[in-house]
């Protein structure tokens, strides 16, 4: 069956007789969220519809049903199956008016269309084949069968010739077809075939001069309607290469994202887009230089602690802590080992100091059997792992809040009564 929506890919308002309504539950995403709501609501069969089922890679309408919000729609042999979010239902032979989320049918009828430009493009000027393509919330894909990836010149190839095709204004034109006579198909793609529930003529959707391609989806009339084209880098995935593209609004869209970025970047670099990469280039400068100055401070505090600790009166203490939150830099601990006396017992960590409590680098130094005990008890404590041989013991932990709890057992074990 032709639904109404691909009839008239421009129609927004349509009254159809209800065919049956059942009680129906939904797990659904609502657009730009990653949350699913669980609906309850009816699933619903008209005896026509403009809301277009999923298919063809192309998603549903949204709309309304007697202003009922529409939140799927799915294609079961001939019928749609709309389920709306209501607490009531139809009566079965009553008439519903349905209305369609325009916005997204527009920038589904955009997508989809500007799919075709682009398939038809590639396979006339490079012989490539597409072999799928993804409609996706905020960029389209198209998948090529090569293991050649596309340069940045071959994409503005297609890029331009797409967009001259867009000023011409070439028309795109619907035909149903018999499946069944071959000649009717000759200049046709069809790179799925027909579903296997597929009875009736088919639908072949003819961009003028261009290519001809059996599809079910909703789409422009006119190539302008397309705005633009603008396709935004190639990828190589195992065997065939994907080229990510938005069309029309979508090309707004993205060129809004970016002017707002840049105005963002202008503010932070305090200079504009021509001074960019000198700016950021002096950045990474003054970063190096200003990390390679910490790395020789914080080796002077090390040997600062270890000189400090070397000049108490002894006997020196039985264990010792220090705990830095400068960053995981394990030199740190290293050149602090280095310089500190012997016979001690040393629980060392280097940390982030962050608000979720910090990851961090803890090491153990001391008699062996003391080492490997505390070792295992801190990474529980911790939420690390690691491990040690003899008189040392390494590891990662992700949860530094615990480190007070580690002195404190080891406060216990060293100057409190062992048990």
């Amino acid at each position: 069956m032709v639904f109404k929506c691909q009839e008239d890919s421009f129609l927004k308002q349509f009254a159809s007789k209800v065919v049956s309504c059942d009680p129906a539950t939904l797990e659904w995403t609502p657009p730009g969220e990653t949350s699913v709501k669980q609906l309850k609501g009816f699933n619903v069969i008209c005896e026509d519809t403009i809301l277009f089922p999923e298919g063809g890679g192309q998603p549903c309408d949204y709309g309304q049903l007697n202003g009922q919000p529409v939140r799927s729609v799915i294609r079961k042999g001939t019928e749609a199956v709309h389920f709306v979010e209501s607490s009531t239902g139809y009566e079965e032979g009553s008439i519903v008016k349905q209305s369609v989320d325009w916005s997204r049918r527009l920038d589904h009828m955009q997508q989809h269309s500007g799919q075709h430009l682009i398939t038809a493009l590639f396979d006339r000027e490079f012989k490539y084949d597409t072999v799928s393509w993804w409609l996706g919330s905020d960029a389209s894909y198209i998948e090529l069968d090569t293991t050649h990836l596309i340069s940045r010149e071959s994409l503005d190839t297609i890029e331009r010739k797409a967009n001259e095709l867009i000023r011409d204004g070439r028309k795109v034109t619907v035909e149903l077809v018999d499946p069944e006579i071959a000649v009717q198909f000759q200049d046709a793609r069809a790179p799925r075939g027909l579903p296997k529930d597929h009875t009736g003529l088919a639908r072949v959707v003819r961009i003028e001069d261009i290519e001809s391609n059996m599809c079910c989806g909703t789409h422009v009339s006119n190539l302008s309607q397309l705005q633009c084209v603008k396709l935004l880098y190639a990828e190589k995935v195992k065997n065939s290469v994907y080229v990510h593209f938005v069309v029309g609004e979508r090309v707004l869209r993205k060129l809004h994202e970016a002017f707002h970025r840049e105005q963002q970047i202008n503010l932070a670099l305090k200079g504009g887009p021509a001074q960019h990469l000198d700016l950021i280039q002096k950045l990474q400068a003054n970063l190096k230089s200003s990390a390679k100055a910490f790395q020789k401070l914080l080796k002077d505090v090390a040997i600062s602690e270890a000189e400090k600790l070397e000049n108490t009166p002894q006997p020196y203490p039985k264990y010792y802590c220090l705990h830095r939150k400068d960053g995981i830099e394990p030199d740190f601990i290293n050149t602090f080992l280095r310089n500190a006396p012997e016979n001690i017992f040393y629980f060392l960590t280097v940390s982030e100091n962050s608000t979720n409590n910090g990851k961090g680098l803890m090491v153990l130094r001391g008699e062996e059997k003391e080492v490997q005990k505390f070792g295992a008890i801190f990474l529980e404590l911790l939420q690390g792992k690691g491990n040690g041989r003899e008189t040392n013991f390494q590891g990662k932990f992700s949860n530094g809040s615990k480190i007070p709890e580690c002195n404190a057992l080891l406060e216990k074990h060293f100057n409190g009564n062992k048990k």
